[in-house]
C-alpha cells in the first residue's frame, strides 16, 4: 500500500482519503436502528461504519422496515374494515379509527 504524506510543520501527516458515496436520506427507522446499534452492538456498528458500508446497510433496513409498517397499516385497516368509502361518507370516524 502507497501512502502519501503531506509536511505540516515538524509532522508528516498521511493523506487518506475515502472514496465518494452517494448521499443516502435516512429515515426514521434507519436512525432508531443507527442509535440501537450504536448503544448496544457498538463492534458490529463500528465495523460497518469503518468499512463504509453502514448507509448502506441502514438504507436497506428502512426500506424493509417502511415495507413492514405499510403492510400492517393496511392489514389493520382491512380488520377494522376501514375503507375509502367510510372516508367518504364519514371522515370524523374514518380519522378515530385510523
Amino acid at each position: 500500500m502507497n501512502v502519501q504524506y503531506e509536511q505540516q510543520g515538524n509532522y508528516l501527516i498521511p493523506c487518506i482519503r475515502t472514496k465518494e458515496q452517494e448521499e443516502i436520506h435516512l429515515g426514521v427507522w434507519a436512525n432508531r436502528h443507527r442509535r440501537y446499534l450504536k448503544q448496544y452492538h457498538r463492534v458490529r456498528y463500528y465495523n460497518l461504519l469503518t468499512s463504509e458500508r453502514l448507509y448502506e446497510y441502514l438504507d436497506g433496513v428502512e426500506c424493509q422496515a417502511e415495507n413492514l409498517f405499510e403492510q400492517t397499516v393496511k392489514s389493520l385497516a382491512e380488520q377494522e374494515q376501514i375503507t375509502e368509502k367510510l372516508k367518504a361518507e364519514n371522515m370524523i370516524l374514518w380519522v378515530q379509527k385510523m
